[in-house]
């Protein structure tokens, strides 16, 4: 079983003056799971291959949602949709809304962790206002490609697009003051290691906000080493 859900990490976070009603905000310990015995590189290629085809080729039928049509269900609000590009807009494929988990404030520094083809990291260029920063991160081409394109058509001065792994991120240590993540962490084999980087790239007191799928129950390790279940 999976829910959608914000999560917080072993690092300060401050919620909003006035929470959504329905957000939950907990003070846990992150578990240490063990990497899944999951051959890391042929994971990668095959995540790879399939973003890729959500990039260019939106349309097709995929097992999860996509899009504007998945946006609205998860929140988003259509005046954050304002002057992103419908390319950017069709390749979306979230699992949940990092912007109800808190405020991005003028001038904050973010990374965007799996940025896919924008959308979070274009709200939050928004947000941050043109004296703050965002960088997104992805491991597929064909997405950053979209992004570059969808920040060039929104004149997105304040945003650059970074190649990289969650697990290796392409960023100096203490430079965000928020990290978001949106359906990207489920699909990494070392969950420690992923988090473990998130909290290296955060300035002390930095923020995570984070949507992503969880897991009710434990996953045997036979099903962890089968490539297709991790992307289907």
């Amino acid at each position: 079983m999976h829910a959608s859900a914000a999560l917080a990490a072993d690092v300060e976070y401050v919620p909003p003056a006035s929470p959504p009603v329905d957000l939950v905000v907990l003070e846990v310990a992150m578990p240490q799971p063990s990497a899944a015995a999951v051959d890391r590189e042929q994971l990668r290629a095959a995540i790879r291959e399939e973003y890729a085809l959500v990039a260019t080729d939106p349309g097709q039928p995929f097992h999860f949602h996509t899009g504007r049509p998945l946006a609205a269900m998860l929140g988003y609000e259509e005046r954050w949709l304002e002057g992103i590009s419908e390319e950017a807009l069709a390749s979306f494929a979230g699992t949940g809304n990092p912007f109800l988990a808190g405020e991005v404030a003028a001038g904050e520094r973010v990374v965007d962790v799996g940025c896919g083809a924008g959308l979070d990291t274009l709200i939050a260029a928004r947000r941050v206002t043109a004296s703050g920063r965002v960088v997104g991160i992805d491991m597929t081409p064909a997405m950053l490609e979209r992004a570059r394109a969808a920040a060039r058509a929104a004149d997105a001065d304040n945003v650059e697009l970074r190649q990289g792994y969650a697990e290796e991120l392409p960023v100096p240590d203490g430079w965000a003051d928020l990290v978001i993540s949106n359906g990207v962490l489920n699909l990494a084999p070392d969950k420690s290691a992923a988090f473990a980087e998130l909290a290296r790239v955060l300035r002390p007191g930095g923020r995570l906000q984070i949507g992503d799928l969880l897991v009710d129950r434990p996953v045997p390790e036979s099903a962890k080493a089968k490539i297709d279940l991790w992307t289907g």
